[in-house]
């Protein structure tokens, strides 16, 4: 027979299940479930991702425009920018981005360090898990990274005119549209993304056992197995 506490966990998973499935879907909050299981009972060694790869539409005619602000500076970030020391990332992985062709727009509101978008011509090599994005159009598309604001400006339009500015320079370059992957478990970045117009192009599974990965792809090879650096998939992805 089965216990008062019993009936109370079994409603309370129940009720969660339902909340998920509000927020992410029937597919995702499953898949959201086994990932949290998974890091739970490793020890965060073992875990599961779901990616939506979405392609954001730039120098769109006819989208509204922010006027400009004098306490905001945007600019390019150059690789001896002494505005990297407030970077939130590793020196050595800021460096790494920058040998392999990376370019970055830095914002800075009153002198103070605000938030930055990375981007990649030709291919971005995921750092999550083990898994190429190779851009089939380079001279039309760029693949955006690590898209991030200093928590004080986050209910500003800071964000906002970060994603103005690489507009501008990129389309100036010709550039028609940028890629990037979203996690199907976090909605609220989905919704984000959803605003500034983006389509979705594809949808890339990883499943992570220790050093043991296994992909799952919506083309060739579909299914992928890994254990090491080396072997790492390669997703070719175009614009929609």
């Amino acid at each position: 027979m089965s216990s008062p506490a019993d009936s109370d966990q079994s409603a309370g998973w129940a009720a969660r299940l339902r909340a998920l499935r509000a927020k992410l879907g029937t597919t995702d909050a499953v898949l959201y479930l086994v990932d949290r299981a998974l890091r739970a009972a490793s020890g965060g060694r073992a875990w599961l991702v779901r990616y939506r790869i979405v392609a954001q539409p730039i120098g769109r005619a006819g989208a509204p425009r922010l006027r400009p602000d004098p306490s905001t500076e945007l600019a390019l970030a150059a690789p001896d920018s002494p505005l990297l020391r407030h970077f939130p990332r590793p020196a050595p992985v800021i460096q790494r981005r920058f040998d392999s062709g990376g370019h970055c727009m830095s914002a800075v509101v009153k002198g103070d360090f605000a938030g930055y978008i990375w981007w990649q011509h030709e291919r971005y090599e995921e750092d999550e898990v083990r898994c190429s994005f190779v851009l089939a159009s380079p001279g039309t598309c760029v693949w955006d990274y690590d898209v991030y604001v200093e928590p004080r400006y986050r209910l500003g339009r800071t964000m906002a005119r970060l994603w103005q500015a690489v507009d501008d320079h990129l389309a100036a370059q010709g550039i028609a549209w940028t890629l990037s992957r979203i996690a199907t478990f976090n909605p609220a970045s989905l919704a984000a993304h959803a605003r500034l117009g983006t389509e979705t192009c594809a949808t890339a599974s990883f499943l992570v056992l220790g050093p043991v990965q296994l992909a799952f792809l919506g083309q060739a090879p579909f299914v992928h197995l890994s254990w090491h650096d080396g072997q790492r998939p390669q997703l070719r992805l175009g614009p929609p």
